[in-house]
């Protein structure tokens, strides 16, 4: 089923407690050449893709909730607050590329390097907890669109999703790259739904533009506050650090020190431009709830209630469509990418190999049993509350994964010349902070005696 990988006991090179000789995700490890005679477009081409299957977790179904909340309740103003969180993730992301590339580690990779055998039993575990509660929102979004779609009960719903593991073992079979492809196709489908709803709802142009600069009225509403950390905390997918940090390495690369800046610089660049495609689309789902639900006067906290809504409120029976193909895209989007970081944290932090398939068995089984029992027991209201809970679980893990990045990457000992220079280490601690008081904020706004 599995076999432990010895530890390597060689001299400890650049600042690592012990020396690293594993591949991260070693049968796609420098699988994409890259040739060094292109000229810098054709070069982008051979770099891109990393990105968006990161930028796939910035639109997920946990995502939507918040959105959809925000907009219908306070219109754009929090579209400033979509913004801010996306220019966080971009700066992360491009430090999880530059670590990945740099040290030849992914974060997992890393963490083991670094810290002792007990602290990265404890990380793995909290990683663990992580990505099976991103595949709960995958898993009830995805179970939810073919509700809307095909009338499917949740429960049955819930259980076809678990299929999708086979669309991954095929794909992964024939090349990494068919996985990047198919990600890119389901995220210009789920952009082209929305791109159509916006037209739909006619949304006010000025109005979208002003709501994306901040207002004080965030910091003084309780409840648009509220709904702001919200979107803030559960907008950076801890998982995504260390699937980024892996995946960028399916490029081979000159392993020279220009190779590797080079690569850095394209890598940086690649995942900017998928970030900002997850921006578009996070904004469209809240401009669409502004436009159609906000102005309605009707708050909309259910992915369902708004699929009823939206083709009655716009006079187009085609949005509420559209609507559930993104959600479903969407939620298969996920899953495919969910593998690939199951795989990575458990390979990197234990040292141990697992077949893909068995791997997301089990990640599917502790997403799927709870999913299916809240269905069969809640129905659609349970699923909601299931939904934000899994965000809730996700703010909770992302320091630990926060945190090592940035200390990795800051340190010249690990990185030599690629140290991340001054002023995107400032930047980057002070991302850190505002990411952990405002999930602090939100744990203690849903666990404390105030919300009881």
């Amino acid at each position: 089923m599995s076999e432990p990988i010895p530890e390597p006991a060689v001299p400890i090179p650049g600042g690592w407690r012990r020396a690293s000789t594993d591949r991260s995700l070693p049968e796609a490890h420098s699988s994409i050449a890259v040739p060094h005679h292109l000229g810098f477009w054709r070069k982008l081409l051979a770099f891109s893709g990393p990105g968006y299957l990161v930028a796939v977790g910035y639109m997920d179904p946990g995502n939507w909730a918040t959105d959809l909340a925000g907009g219908s309740q306070f219109g754009y103003t929090l579209l400033s607050v979509v913004l801010i969180s996306n220019l966080m993730a971009i700066l992360l992301q491009s430090l999880s590329a530059r670590l990945g590339i740099a040290t030849g580690r992914d974060l997992a990779q890393a963490c083991r390097d670094h810290y002792s055998r007990p602290v990265n039993i404890a990380l793995w575990v909290l990683c663990e907890i992580a990505i099976c509660a991103c595949d709960l929102a995958e898993v009830i979004g995805s179970a939810i669109a073919l509700n809307l779609l095909f009338n499917v009960p949740l429960v049955a719903g819930v259980l076809l999703t678990s299929l999708d593991v086979l669309v991954v073992m095929y794909l992964a079979h024939r090349s990494f790259r068919w996985i990047e492809v198919l990600v890119v196709s389901l995220i210009l489908l789920i952009g082209g739904c929305f791109f159509a709803q916006t037209l739909m709802s006619k949304p006010n142009v000025g109005d979208v533009f002003r709501g994306f600069l901040p207002s004080a009225d965030i910091l003084r509403n309780p409840e648009m506050l509220y709904i702001a950390i919200g979107i803030l905390g559960a907008t950076v997918m801890p998982h995504n650090l260390y699937l980024h940090s892996s995946i960028v390495q399916t490029r081979k690369y000159e392993p020279t020190s220009a190779g590797r800046r080079e690569a850095i610089r394209f890598a940086t660049i690649d995942s900017t431009v998928a970030l900002m495609s997850a921006l578009f689309i996070n904004a469209a789902i809240l401009i669409v709830a502004a436009a159609a639900f906000h102005k309605s006067n009707l708050k909309v906290d259910e992915i369902q209630k708004a699929h009823q809504l939206l083709a009655p409120l716009l006079g187009v029976g085609l949005a509420s469509t559209l609507f559930a193909v993104a959600l479903l895209a969407s939620g298969q989007n996920s899953t495919l990418t969910g593998t690939l970081a199951g795989q990575i944290v458990m390979e990197g932090f234990l040292n141990l190999r697992m077949r893909p398939w068995l791997r997301r068995l089990l990640t599917r089984a502790f997403a799927v049993v709870p999913a299916a029992i809240v269905a069969s027991v809640y129905g659609q209201s349970g699923t909601a509350r299931l939904l934000i809970f899994s965000q809730v679980v996700l703010s909770l893990q992302l320091p630990f994964a926060v945190i090592p990045l940035v200390l990795f990457t800051g340190e010249r000992a690990k990185m030599g010349e690629f140290t991340s220079p001054v002023w995107v280490r400032v930047l980057a601690w002070i991302t850190t902070a505002i990411i952990l008081i405002l999930n602090v904020k939100l744990l203690l706004d849903t666990f404390g005696p105030a919300s009881h």
